[in-house]
């Protein structure tokens, strides 16, 4: 089965999570409509961030998300890695408990997403980073 394979990188942002759907759909228009059937990986290439699939219209869903977020990993805990300042040893936790990768189905040349789905990226250090993301398509064309 064929393989195909793009790497994206995001703009820089600051701590929340951001719907970036459109910008994941731009990356890969050209090739995920090639795809009758197949899979879709999204690799994030770092670690403290994440990413994830979920509400995709409601904007508070994002913000509630980061506020449960912090209330789970908040800065204040007593890290031993704080080389990189004190939002760098919860970003981690954050990242390790969400996950860097989602494995997303292709249909018809499209993303498989659910109507109210959509992908996140979730930036947990305080000042803005670029984050980068491979993926990886690999199906029937």
């Amino acid at each position: 089965m064929p393989w195909s394979q793009v790497t994206h990188t995001f703009q820089a942002r600051s701590k929340g999570c951001y719907l970036v759907t459109n910008d994941v759909l731009k990356a890969i228009e050209s090739e995920v409509r090639k795809y009758k059937i197949g899979m879709c990986n999204l690799f994030l290439q770092h670690t403290s961030a994440s990413l994830c699939l979920n509400e995709n219209v409601c904007r508070e869903v994002r913000e509630d998300l980061t506020m449960a977020l912090d209330h789970m990993a908040p800065e204040s805990l007593p890290y031993k890695h704080t080389d990189e300042g004190p939002d760098d040893a919860c970003g981690h936790v954050k990242c390790a408990v969400m996950g860097v990768s989602l494995d997303i189905p292709i249909r018809d040349g499209k993303l498989a997403l659910g109507t109210w789905q959509g992908i996140y990226l979730c930036e947990h250090r305080v000042y803005q980073h670029r984050r980068s993301v491979v993926i990886t398509m690999q199906g029937e064309k």
